[in-house]
């Protein structure tokens, strides 16, 4: 588990958290980047099936293995699980991606949540949010019950879809600037490693040196 720098360890914990409109495997998680007080967690939860085959396919992991299974072991995993599932696979076009966003602004307004940087892809979420009284947990389940209803009303979800996966997620400290410019950097080039467009949202604000952003700069005395 990632720590806050020692010096700041009580003021700077940043929390960053992935959700998913997908499902986790037993070998993998997928997810969105948000904030909080909690400690840093992998979230690998698969939805209930239509019966108790799906268990067959493989015992459950929580969390990262240290040893990543290969993409084709994975391909073949989802080819074998997807007809198994009480819902469908569905990944997030154009119009549904706005609506999402649309959804975290007014979310973000509503908690007084700051944002850093946010990206809302495909299949998954990046959210960078600062520290608040929230932990990570009540605001990811915040932005995902405001976004979920948000694409249901829009059409873009039925009624009884769940929209994203179970649990909230994972989430990661950012303790010191130099990690948040570093994940802030790596939320905004997300899209354009799949050839999207970089995303830029009214919610995002821009990153002040929180937690050091008040401290006054010294002088040297004079001799």
């Amino acid at each position: 588990m990632p720590q806050a720098g020692r010096s700041t360890q009580a003021a700077s914990r940043i929390v960053e958290q992935l959700l998913s409109n997908q499902w986790s495997s037993p070998t993998t998680s997928f997810g969105l980047p948000t904030g909080g007080d909690s400690p840093t967690i992998r979230a690998a939860a698969v939805p209930q099936p239509l019966s108790n085959s799906l268990a067959d396919l493989g015992d459950v992991h929580h969390g990262r293995k240290k040893v990543q299974p290969s993409g084709r072991v994975v391909r073949e995993f989802y080819e074998k699980a997807a007809p198994l599932l009480r819902h469908p696979l569905l990944t997030f076009d154009e119009r549904a991606r706005s609506e999402i966003a649309a959804a975290f602004e007014g979310e973000l307004a509503k908690q007084t949540y700051a944002s850093w940087a946010c990206t809302v892809m495909p299949d998954h979420v990046h959210i960078l949010i600062r520290k608040h009284k929230h932990l990570a947990e009540e605001m990811a389940e915040n932005l995902m019950h405001a976004s979920r209803d948000r694409l249901i009303e829009t059409g873009h979800r039925d009624n009884d879809h769940p929209a994203w996966t179970a649990g909230t997620g994972w989430k990661v400290f950012l303790g010191h600037p130099d990690e948040i410019r570093r994940t802030i950097h790596y939320i905004e080039r997300n899209p354009v490693k799949i050839r999207l467009p970089e995303q830029r949202w009214p919610f995002v604000k821009p990153y002040d040196n929180w937690p050091f952003h008040k401290a006054k700069p010294q002088t040297r005395r004079s001799t």
